[in-house]
């Protein structure tokens, strides 16, 4: 799952068209922040971004496949994978990846929901 630094590069710039993107190691891939919140990652030089079922629909309308960290046998995670297509244009790259920082938000607000309901 080795990301080019070539690949991370032209990844970062495209999504410049949302502001500012962190992007840190791990595991052997990298993950994409934009604020506080995890909303992509990229493996193998590909990229994929978070989904719920309010954003997953577009995603799946283009055959998009989900990530499994450990192959086509592995559980699949809440991540799919971005098309070309949509990468290469970054007007559309707006819409996809706003709709993927929408998708963590949603989550982390569900998480604290759920830790607050847990701490009464």
């Amino acid at each position: 799952m080795a990301v080019s630094e070539q690949y991370l590069d032209y990844v970062v710039d495209q999504l410049g068209c949302i502001g500012q993107i962190t992007a840190k190691k791990m595991f052997g891939g990298v993950g994409l922040y934009h604020d506080e919140f995890f909303f992509g990652l990229i493996a193998g030089d590909a990229l994929f971004f978070k989904v719920d079922d309010v954003n997953r629909p577009p995603y799946e309308a283009a055959g998009a496949e989900p990530f499994k960290p450990y192959g086509d046998e592995s559980y699949s995670m809440s991540y799919y994978e971005v098309p070309v297509d949509v990468l290469e244009d970054v007007d559309k790259l707006s819409v996809w990846a706003r709709g993927a920082v929408s998708a963590a938000e949603r989550k982390a607000s569900s998480s604290k929901t759920r830790k607050k309901r847990k701490s009464r």
